[in-house]
């Protein structure tokens, strides 16, 4: 192994005119965009997942009226959106946003928050709605028994229970989303792939670069497993 050619390519594609500060900032806007589409992605979902689970649950015995009516009405534009979501590819949905829906922004930063979050919820939809059905059916008549009513017993009993019980789910979710976020340089983000990227065109290396880059990604997805299942640990033990 030539090792001076080694130090030699590392020199060039790092060290020479501060090249490593692009893998920095990139990696510090892909976080960046992470955290907020993870966000963003939380609050569709579990909006999403509420009208889905509602109509699931209470639609067969909901007096005819404008409620069922409005109920099931939201209940088929959450099934297209997932359905819409789902089934397209993400990047072509960031293009469709950047380039089409908001073709006169030019934040780029908060068109890719929209477009992964927006694509995370549909996902995250289904983690908590998964959660949701998966709550004793028994939870709902306490809470009458307590006074509340459908919207204060899901707020207080039912939902904090789903969330806990999905919890891993939803952190392995901003894993995904993480890695999904490197086609944000579609979009003329310089996220940590582009960072890379621009590396590799000023210096002809493509090795150094895109080890590096994938390098960054394993290493942080490690440290988030990591955590998860810590995370899980906790939780299996608080149910004890």
């Amino acid at each position: 192994m030539n090792f001076s050619k080694i130090k030699a390519d590392f020199n060039l594609n790092f060290i020479q005119d501060e090249r490593w500060r692009y893998l920095t900032s990139g990696l510090a806007n892909t976080m960046k965009i992470t955290f907020l589409a993870v966000i963003l992605g939380i609050c569709i979902g579990t909006v999403v997942a509420i009208i889905r689970s509602s109509h699931d649950k209470t639609a067969a015995e909901m007096r005819p009226g404008i409620g069922k009516v409005i109920l099931a009405i939201l209940n088929l534009i959450c099934k297209f959106y997932l359905t819409v979501i789902r089934g397209t590819p993400v990047v072509v949905q960031l293009m469709i946003m950047y380039y089409i829906i908001f073709a006169s922004s030019r934040n780029s930063m908060m068109v890719a928050v929209l477009a992964f979050g927006i694509n995370s919820g549909a996902y995250v939809a289904e983690i908590i709605r998964s959660g949701i059905m998966s709550v004793d059916g028994g939870q709902f008549e306490a809470g009458r028994s307590l006074g509340f009513n459908y919207v204060k017993t899901m707020r207080y009993i039912i939902i904090p229970q789903a969330l806990k019980n999905v919890l891993p789910a939803l952190a392995n979710e901003f894993i995904v989303l993480l890695k999904e976020t490197s086609v944000a340089g579609y979009v003329t983000i310089r996220d940590l792939t582009m960072g890379g990227n621009i590396i590799r065109a000023a210096t002809y290396s493509p090795f150094m670069p895109l080890f590096a880059v994938a390098l960054t990604y394993l290493v942080i997805v490690i440290f988030f497993t990591w955590l998860i299942s810590k995370l899980e640990r906790r939780l299996m033990n608080s149910d004890r």
